[in-house]
């Protein structure tokens, strides 16, 4: 049995098309169909990722003999790498779908939180509003308690949804006939409302300042206007963030099924050792804001921290590369 036959039977039995080896080879159709036709062979470095995707030896693949496939000394590729169905990839983009917009709200509920405990610090500093320090600090840090609160359930509701799909964030996976070109095909749709979405939360921020110079401008002496300058601009943030966690959260999805970008095998290593970065940042964010009590300043550990994000994530990989 030549190459191109046991090739052909290993797909067949894989349950793929060529189309979908092809994928999985990140190679043309046509190159695929050459191969099956013995019309050309795979260099060596596509050769043994034949090997390593069907779990046979590099000798079995190159070797004109008969005989059964020789799996891989070691491995047991139908009890290490999971094979999420068609049900089962519909159903996980659904509930990323649904998660986004909860995930998104909750985060701009965090953002949010501080506004009350600013607006009514200010207001304590005018005689003519009557509230006492004490009283104001007191009331805006329920409004910042119940906000946190309800982000956090958001939070836990929403992990919920998808926990029990974490395993793609974490491991290796196998998907059914058809799957890849269904999410291919979904991703492509969704690609434009994902552009306009990075738009339009990019736009958002970058222009969140101007309310704070627009006070500055009218009159820098007087705190309580500066003060509703600075809740404008959270507010503005926070709605700007959810542009970018709806459109993300939907387009992540798309990427962890075909093991793209961060879901590569490799990526997923830098990430998962990367996870508790943001647990961390919020930890240092709560303590400082309120060790300090400058809601006002602090939310400036955000930026920094998605600023040196991609810098850690690079680390990471390239220590997983060795």
């Amino acid at each position: 049995m030549i190459f191109a036959d046991k090739l052909i039977q290993l797909r067949k039995k894989s349950g793929w098309s060529q189309e979908e080896l092809a994928q999985q080879m990140h190679v043309s159709r046509q190159s695929v169909s050459k191969w099956e036709g013995a019309q050309s062979v795979p260099d060596l470095e596509k050769m043994v990722q034949l090997s390593r995707l069907f779990n046979v030896t590099t000798d079995y693949l190159l070797k004109d003999e008969e005989g059964e496939p020789e799996p891989v000394p070691g491995e047991d590729r139908s009890e290490s790498v999971r094979r999420v169905s068609m049900e089962e990839a519909s159903a996980f983009l659904e509930a990323k779908k649904q998660s986004a917009g909860t995930v998104a709200f909750a985060t701009m509920l965090c953002i949010l939180s501080p506004i009350g405990l600013i607006l009514l610090g200010a207001m304590s500093e005018v005689p003519r509003y009557g509230i006492s320090e004490n009283v104001a600090a007191g009331i805006g840090m329920i409004l910042l308690l119940l906000l946190i609160a309800a982000a956090v359930a958001m939070f836990i509701i929403s992990g919920s949804r998808t926990s029990a799909y974490d395993f793609m964030e974490k491991e290796p996976f196998e998907t059914a006939y058809g799957v890849t070109g269904m999410v291919r095909e979904r991703k492509e749709q969704f690609r434009e409302t994902y552009v306009r979405n990075n738009v339009i939360g990019t736009c958002l921020c970058v222009l969140s300042v101007i309310p704070l110079f627009a006070g500055i401008l009218i009159d820098e002496h007087n705190d309580l206007l500066l003060c509703g300058m600075v809740c404008c601009m959270l507010t503005i943030i926070s709605v700007g963030t959810t542009f970018f966690i709806r459109g993300g959260t939907v387009w992540s999805s798309f990427q962890q099924l075909l093991q793209e970008g961060d879901y590569t095998p490799k990526n997923k290593k830098a990430s998962g050792a990367a996870g508790g970065y943001w647990v961390m940042i919020a930890a240092i964010y709560l303590a400082c804001s309120f060790l300090t009590g400058r809601w006002d300043l602090t939310w400036i550990i955000w930026v920094g921290a998605a600023g040196l994000y991609p810098i850690l994530l690079a680390i990471l990989r390239k220590h997983a590369e060795k």
